[in-house]
């Protein structure tokens, strides 16, 4: 039986040699900002190592080729990690600090982050498509489904706008915000709440004036009492999901149309 160990594939290297380039994260842009370069007893700055469950000093020298305290040799030459107008463009060349700021300082993705093209590619990309899918679902849309989610935007002022104005409006909404207009068009409570809307204003049903409850208009009678704290046409929504409301939704529906 043999004793020799089996060789471990080596892990590929998937590091880049390339210019990189970094920006301070939350929109900051000072004329000047250091960042901490050197680990030290009272401003520590360290990593820690999974492989030897270690923590490891950092400290950037530009006469060294690793970021590690344990793996420089001989005498250092300390450098200030300085961002101009809140970026930092390091050149291929110097590998040492951009391993530091890539991969090991701590304030990494928090302070700062690596400016990343194809990131930021894709991320465009993903926008364009829901924009698309967005702007595709609003032009196929009909003038009560516009109406529904444009009123969440508007108000009741989409009740003075003409078709042509509405069809306008659903356009610039899904094209301003994909992501909300999607949503909207989704949520079968927009079109309840929209349908409430509609049938209060023709006078079919009443919300009372502390807006505590809805009656029929004709006679009165309560339909349905309001949580506390709830919006009004919220809860009328919910409330035609009920057997009892689906009855009333029919009848009322009926009148509007």
């Amino acid at each position: 039986m043999s004793t020799t160990k089996e060789k471990q594939p080596k892990v590929k290297d998937t590091w880049e040699i390339k210019d990189r380039t970094y920006f301070l994260r939350g929109n900051k842009e000072p004329l000047t900002f250091t960042l901490k370069s050197r680990h030290t007893e009272k401003y520590p700055l360290l990593y820690f190592d999974t492989e030897t469950n270690t923590q490891r000093a950092l400290r950037y020298a530009t006469n060294q080729s690793s970021p590690f305290v344990d793996e420089q040799k001989g005498e250092v030459t300390l450098q200030h990690i300085m961002f101009k107008d809140g970026t930092l463009i390091v050149p291929k060349q110097e590998q040492a600090l951009q391993k530091l700021l890539s991969l090991y300082h701590p304030d990494r993705e928090k302070r700062y982050a690596e400016l990343k093209p194809q990131a930021i590619a894709q991320d465009e990309l993903v926008n364009l498509e829901l924009e698309i899918l967005a702007l595709n679902a609003a032009k196929e849309m009909d003038v009560e489904q516009i109406e529904a989610i444009l009123r969440v935007e508007m108000g009741n002022s989409v009740t003075d706008l003409s078709s042509k104005e509405l069809k306008r409006d659903i356009l610039l909404f899904a094209k301003r915000n994909a992501k909300l207009f999607i949503e909207l068009a989704k949520d079968d409570n927009v079109m309840l709440r929209n349908f409430g809307i509609k049938a209060t204003e023709a006078g079919i049903i009443h919300l009372s004036q502390d807006q505590r409850s809805f009656t029929f208009g004709s006679n009165k009678r309560k339909l349905m009492t309001i949580p506390f704290d709830e919006n009004p046409y919220s809860a009328l929504a919910a409330w035609f999901k009920t057997d009892e409301g689906v009855e009333v939704y029919k009848t009322i529906d009926k009148k509007l149309s």
